[in-house]
């Protein structure tokens, strides 16, 4: 369920403004401000979403002028798959370009007893932290579409993780993105760090930079953990089915053994 919220200000210059009570009349001296949030409306109660369509909104209506419209929202796991599949293949890209822009060194420059170390522009840096913000936002992701209420039916996680599939495809995951994460964000830093300090007493020192390999191999590492956190969701989906259909012939199960009691009756 999205909620549009429209704010109207009103003008500092012009204070004589007429609320109604269940809105806001137009005027020229009135500025509206725009903005949308969502609630999930399977995850609310369906009591407490009633209340909160027939009295929360209208209070904040009544109260402080706001313009409210619902609509419906839910997410499908086909495109849960598809959010989490675009955030890994985007960590994999920006780690792939970082790792081929970063210089193999820098410039040496002799000072007076110092080495000044000048390395070229390049974005290593900026993609290298891009990657790892990605991943760490396709790991959220992942994670959070294993246990969505699909069709706003919710499964234990219990159920979920008696699942032996699932359950070593969850823990890979989970390995993966952290050796991943670690692989990406240690020659990042390190690649900050020589870049920031390069100012060198040692008169020996070549300029280094971070070393090579270990940006592609994270993002890599990044795809990889996307593609587990797939795997997983099929996992999930299956165990979804699985337990939906118990659950149904359980329910007919006991409709059919309580006929004969109402007949006899």
């Amino acid at each position: 369920m999205n909620i549009e919220v429209t704010l109207y200000i009103i003008h500092p210059l012009k204070s004589n403004v007429n609320l109604p009570k269940y809105g806001v009349q137009e005027s020229s001296n009135l500025i509206p401000i725009s903005f949308t949030f969502s609630i999930t409306s399977s995850l609310l109660h369906p009591k407490a979403l009633k209340v909160f369509q027939r009295d929360l909104i209208p209070f904040f209506i009544n109260s402080s002028g706001l313009q409210v419209n619902l609509g419906a929202m839910a997410f499908t796991m086909k495109q849960m798959s598809l959010i989490v599949a675009t955030l890994g293949v985007l960590s994999f890209i920006f780690g792939i370009i970082a790792e081929n822009k970063k210089p193999a060194s820098g410039t040496t420059i002799t000072g007076k007893g110092v080495i000044i170390c000048k390395y070229p522009s390049d974005p290593t840096v900026v993609l290298g932290y891009l990657s790892a913000a990605f991943l760490a936002v396709c790991t959220l992701a992942g994670y959070f579409s294993l246990f969505y209420p699909y069709k706003g039916k919710s499964i234990p996680k219990a159920v979920l993780f008696q699942n032996k599939g699932f359950l070593i495809f969850v823990n890979i995951a989970v390995f993966t993105t952290g050796l991943a994460g670690a692989m990406l964000i240690w020659p990042t830093v390190t690649e900050q760090l020589h870049q920031i300090h390069n100012v060198h007493h040692n008169l020996e020192t070549t300029c280094p930079t971070a070393k090579t390999g270990i940006l592609g191999g994270g993002a890599f590492l990044s795809l990889d953990s996307c593609l587990f956190w797939l795997v997983a969701l099929m996992l999930a989906d299956n165990a979804r089915a699985d337990y939906f259909e118990e659950s149904d012939e359980k329910v007919a199960g006991s409709y059919g053994a309580e006929e004969p009691f109402k007949a006899s009756a």
